[in-house]
């Protein structure tokens, strides 16, 4: 009977978490993220909740040999790792928004940067730190007096096509990048551990 009650307690509060990340605008990653952890503070926010769309993630290609061939499919927001043609691992994914689509066809990883940060999106910060502005294109949008760009993390960043690349980012649990391909931090870390340059990448919508 306690089991019972706990699973019902348990539901009804994750209703307004729900409801948030549901309004979450999209093509708003990190201003979306900022809204989030506003409402309820970093200590108290499971990794799950941030990470909502990462239930079917995994990696199982440790002990698999051959090359890597990557194929992401936009209608089901996934990533696919294959090794020698064994599938080794899958990625959930946030990819781009109606406005900033991810481009489909067949590309090649070209460009790899551990630490990388975006130079278009990301906050006006002050001379401590503190975000002014949060979710900023430099290409609209004016710096305050006083304050500096500080581009969003993208980090793993692995460049397939023009500035598309796929990186650690939020997922919303719908598209909701500029282009990119964002994965849950430790798929970004291990897909980017076992690419090289030269890497096939499959785009298919």
């Amino acid at each position: 009977m306690s089991q019972l009650v706990i699973s019902k307690t348990v539901r009804l509060a994750l209703i307004p978490i729900l409801a948030l990340l549901a309004s979450c605008q999209s093509g708003g990653g990190s201003r979306g993220q900022t809204q989030y952890l506003e409402a309820f503070p970093t200590q108290s926010v499971p990794h799950s909740a941030m990470y909502n769309a990462d239930q079917d993630s995994y990696w199982d290609g440790d002990g698999l040999s051959g090359a890597p061939n990557i194929i992401i499919d936009l209608s089901d927001q996934k990533a696919y790792f294959y090794k020698g043609g064994t599938l080794a691992g899958v990625s959930a994914l946030s990819t781009g928004d109606e406005r900033h689509a991810t481009k489909t066809g067949k590309f090649k990883i070209f460009e790899k940067d551990q630490w990388h940060k975006s130079n278009l999106y990301g906050d006006f910060v002050d001379g401590a730190g503190n975000v002014v502005m949060a979710n900023i294109d430099v290409t609209k949008d004016k710096p305050p007096p006083g304050t500096r760009f500080e581009g969003s993390k993208m980090h793993h960043f692995m460049r397939f096509t023009g500035g598309i690349g796929m990186h650690e980012g939020f997922l919303p649990g719908y598209p909701a990048s500029h282009g990119c391909v964002r994965m849950p931090p430790h798929m970004a870390a291990t897909f980017y551990n076992h690419v090289s340059i030269g890497t096939p990448v499959t785009v298919r919508p």
